[in-house]
């Protein structure tokens, strides 16, 4: 729909680190925590204990998967997204979407029909 933007920084939904882990992690799909902290150390003064802690919080939102491998010097976990961006982001839209049906109702649909009314007449 022309005139609708839709933030592709999910601060609703993920805190900004949350928001930059999965922005690495989705392009290369599967990673260990030492590679996705080597990509965003250039721009982002983050510790990597911060970004293991990130992904076991993704983690358990569900958010990423998570793998364990074995090797020299003990186990690591290769972490994945559960879903591509596009998937994510109509998950997060239908969240709120439904969110807010079920908290305004009938007043919500209404709202939402005349804001798709206004969208096509443009």
């Amino acid at each position: 729909m022309k005139g609708i933007k839709f933030n592709t920084d999910f601060e609703s939904v993920l805190s900004p680190l949350e928001n930059d882990v999965l922005k690495v992690l989705w392009p290369d799909r599967r990673m260990k925590v030492r590679h996705i902290y080597d990509r965003l150390r250039p721009s982002r003064n983050v510790a990597l204990s911060s970004v293991a802690v990130i992904l076991d919080r993704l983690h358990q939102k569900g958010v990423v998967e998570r793998e364990i491998e074995t090797g020299r010097g003990g186990v690591r976990y290769i972490y994945f997204p559960l879903k591509d961006r596009a998937q994510f982001e109509k998950s997060v839209i239908d969240t709120t979407v439904n969110s807010l049906i079920d908290k305004f109702g009938s007043t919500a649909v209404a709202y939402f029909n005349e804001r798709f009314a206004e969208e096509r007449r443009k």
